[in-house]
């Protein structure tokens, strides 16, 4: 199986257009180095790819990966697009996507349902691109030998769809993991994940890879930073320190990637102690361009 980390920031990546935090003004010196927004792509044979999560950036991602260049006029290595919840961070970059290309989208019907709400995604021509519903715990193929699962894990709706009352535990439709697997290998990529419950962890315990919700690293962080008034877990993210965060309660499979990682977490920048605490749990912090094979 190979995997390219299209993007391994949050929403806003590195740096993030309005943000003078530390870590975005070393990522405009070029002390660190920047981060687009959440994506991922995956393939069974190095020839045809699935791209998971579409972002803003998916344009300047694309162009960036050779892997994923035309092959002919308007030949695309491109066989599918599916996205694991509704944020604009994962969604957005499906706008980018509209010039009369073939592929497959996929997501939950929860997910569709808020695609087929706004008018601006029929731009997506329906007959160049199917929207294809995943059910929770079925196989279905991305691309030729590449198999996709869903599966629900603990998060919330889109910000754009809050009301006045949030669950930010709620498994449904509305977050889910993406189970892969290829040539007897299998990785999880889980870009967004509140919490992480014993069947949960028992399930990314038996992969060869985990790519592992990285967003915050305290759960008050952007609270003490200065940079908003929400908690890690309020926004649907569990924090990466602390008892109850992931680099202590997850401890397998061997290879596990941080991604979908917030400007202001301090895994930004490689030299910090917290990146080498990480480092020395048995973790990696992805980054773009970063390729995996199995």
């Amino acid at each position: 199986m190979h995997i390219i980390i299209l993007g391994a920031g949050a929403g806003g990546g590195l740096p993030q257009w309005n943000c003078g935090c530390p870590n975005c003004a070393a990522a405009r010196t070029g002390r660190l180095a920047p981060m687009s927004q959440s994506s991922l792509a995956v393939s069974a044979d190095g020839q045809a790819w699935a791209i998971l999560n579409a972002s803003p950036d998916i344009r300047a991602q694309l162009a960036a990966t050779s892997a994923l260049h035309p092959t002919g006029l308007r030949d695309l290595p491109l066989r599918s697009v599916l996205v694991t919840n509704g944020d604009i961070d994962h969604v957005a970059g499906l706008l980018t996507l509209r010039e009369s290309q073939r592929f497959d989208l996929l997501a939950t019907p929860a997910i569709h349902a808020v695609l087929d709400a706004n008018p601006v995604f029929s731009a997506l021509n329906p007959d160049l691109v199917p929207r294809r519903p995943l059910a929770m715990d079925q196989p279905v193929e991305l691309a030729p030998g590449l198999t996709a699962t869903i599966f629900a894990v603990p998060g919330k709706v889109p910000l754009y769809l809050e009301g006045e009352t949030v669950q930010t535990d709620l498994i449904g439709e509305t977050t889910v993991g993406v189970e892969l697997a290829a040539n007897g290998r299998r990785a999880l990529y889980i870009p967004g994940c509140a919490d992480l419950p014993g069947w949960l962890a028992d399930r990314i315990g038996g992969a060869d890879l985990v790519l592992f919700d990285g967003t915050l690293w305290t759960d008050d962080e952007m609270i003490r930073a200065g940079l908003g008034t929400k908690t890690s877990r309020r926004m649907g993210h569990m924090p990466v320190s602390g008892p109850d965060g992931s680099l202590s309660r997850l401890t397998a499979p061997a290879r596990r990637v941080y991604v979908h990682v917030n400007n202001s977490n301090p895994l930004c920048d490689p030299a910090s102690p917290e990146s080498a605490q990480v480092r020395a749990a048995g973790w990696q912090v992805g980054h773009d361009g970063m390729e995996i094979t199995l």
